[in-house]
């Protein structure tokens, strides 16, 4: 499928995706939903990929929901955004949030309403020193979405997930990594190279195992203690019959590099 939105690149294990309208900061629009549905669908579906990395082209990662996209005709009425939730941005963040592989997001500016809450459900966030993360649902009267009001109290705590949201303040890049919002806040030029880089590891790592580690760090969020030691042990137990643990095993013991094949 050819896009016009977005761009996809698969080479070496790592699927990259691009969110690719920079003269509109690489807000959505229907169309960018779905065509990410589809090269999200075509990464899931091609084994070869051990790795999603994504970003945006120019300026900004992502400034939410391309406003003109919902203008409302006459004697339309109002948008459902209910159903612009339940149709695209859920599905989406249940994409990057189950995928059973790592995925990395390099935000390389403005992450601003779902396009905020959209890079902090992948699993590693790395951030240009000059981005920024906004949540601007509260100018607009509206409630953080996109999985933003369930990630950001247990990211932060909840009196700064309500700062956040209810003042709509612009967090630069290095504050969300001083809060532990994201991973890392790097200089501008090196973002990209290391979103690369560390996409390209992971990509030769146990690719199984990690996406069990994922499940598990999710679940945690509303297991009790009884029960995240009962999923633990589920996802041992599996875990010690994959091949991936006996390569570990005997590359550790035999004093090697080891060589997963990601199961």
């Amino acid at each position: 499928m050819a896009y016009q939105t977005i761009e996809l690149q698969i080479s070496a294990g790592v699927a990259e995706i691009a969110l690719n309208r920079p003269a509109k900061l690489n807000s959505f629009t229907h169309e960018m939903h779905s065509e990410l549905r589809d090269a999200l669908a075509a990464v899931e579906a091609n084994e070869t990929v051990r790795c999603l990395l994504l970003t945006g082209r120019g300026r900004g990662f992502c400034a939410g929901q391309d406003l003109h996209d919902r203008i409302a005709t006459h004697g339309s009425g109002p948008p459902d955004l209910g159903e612009s939730l339940q149709q695209n941005y859920n599905p989406l963040v249940r994409s990057l949030t189950t995928m059973q592989r790592p995925v990395i997001a390099a935000v390389n500016g403005v992450a601003a309403g779902a396009g905020a809450n959209i890079a902090l459900a992948c699993d590693i966030v790395l951030a240009a020193q000059s981005a920024s993360f906004v949540q601007a649902f509260c100018r607009l009267g509206l409630i953080p979405d996109s999985g933003g009001s369930w990630l950001l109290p247990r990211l932060i705590g909840r009196a700064r997930a309500m700062g956040l949201a209810m003042l709509g303040d612009k967090l630069s890049a290095e504050q969300a990594a001083d809060w532990g919002l994201i991973w890392q806040c790097l200089p501008d030029a090196e973002l990209l190279p290391r979103a690369r880089q560390l996409a390209a590891h992971l990509a030769t790592q146990p690719t199984a195992g990690l996406a069990k580690i994922k499940h598990a760090i999710y679940a945690a969020s509303c297991n009790s203690l009884d029960a995240q030691l009962d999923l633990e042990r589920d996802l041992q137990q599996q875990a010690g019959h994959s091949a991936d643990y006996r390569e570990g095993v005997e590359a550790f013991v035999h004093k090697r590099e080891p060589r997963f094949v990601g199961d």
